[in-house]
């Protein structure tokens, strides 16, 4: 966070307190220009704290992107669960799931992010993860738009690590590394991603690196995830 700061302020972006974690406070960012209502690229990261690279990787990402800070529309919710990163464990430090809850309002966490996050138009939402069980990086891709649009990410991201070539991933089909949903899972009510969905996100992205490669590795490909999400979801309006 300290380095999150340093961005802060040489970005001159503006600073939002979602929450404390034990004594910590849990900070989101957003760009002069999402402040003044320009539709808004949404990043997230820090949800699960026993996966590394996706805080990282962005906060690499941002370091090396100063100027666009300070020029385009960015929301970024760099480490939603600070106290679950420091423990290396997947829960925050109630022992709760945060992925499992945006729905809640009831969660004051969730009720400052929703109360952050609804007035805001959104260009795109990219949520990243990492998962312990994959041979490979995948991406969901849940979209209001009428065509795909997570393969140029995915070819780009797989320079850096190939993807998960299964046929079902996480209960899901996929079909090199992607699993497009075209119904939302029944039941499935609280993940980040789905939340954003019906908030009415074009298009949002779940990304996730194996979390057994080496981490470098897995910075690398989230930092390229953005830059590639960026880059091809540029045109994007709500």
């Amino acid at each position: 966070m300290a380095a999150w700061h340093r961005v802060a302020r040489a970005a001159r972006l503006h600073s939002i307190i979602l929450g404390h974690a034990e004594g910590l406070p849990i900070i989101a960012f957003e760009t002069k220009a999402a402040a003044q209502g320009e539709s808004a690229a949404y990043l997230s990261t820090g949800v699960h704290g026993d996966e590394a690279a996706p805080p990282w990787g962005l906060l690499t990402w941002a370091e090396q992107n100063i100027e666009r800070l300070r020029t385009e529309p960015f929301l970024i919710a760099p480490c939603l669960n600070p106290v679950g990163l420091i423990r290396n464990t997947r829960v925050d430090q109630r022992g709760i799931d945060l992925n499992r809850r945006f729905h809640l309002t009831r969660d004051p966490l969730i009720k400052a992010w929703q109360h952050w996050i609804k007035p805001k138009t959104l260009r795109f939402g990219l949520c990243l993860h990492e998962d312990y069980d994959a041979q490979g990086c995948y991406l969901y891709e849940l979209s209001h738009q009428k065509r795909p649009l997570s393969e140029p990410v995915m070819e780009a991201v797989a320079a850096i690590i190939p993807p998960d070539l299964r046929g079902t991933i996480e209960g899901s089909k996929a079909k090199r590394g992607i699993i497009r949903r075209k119904v939302l899972p029944e039941g499935l009510l609280g993940p980040e991603a789905i939340v954003l969905h019906k908030l009415g996100c074009p298009v949002t992205f779940t990304f996730e690196t194996p979390s057994e490669f080496a981490l470098d590795h897995r910075i690398h490909a989230q930092r390229t995830c953005i830059e590639a999400t960026i880059e091809h979801l540029a045109h994007l309006r709500s």
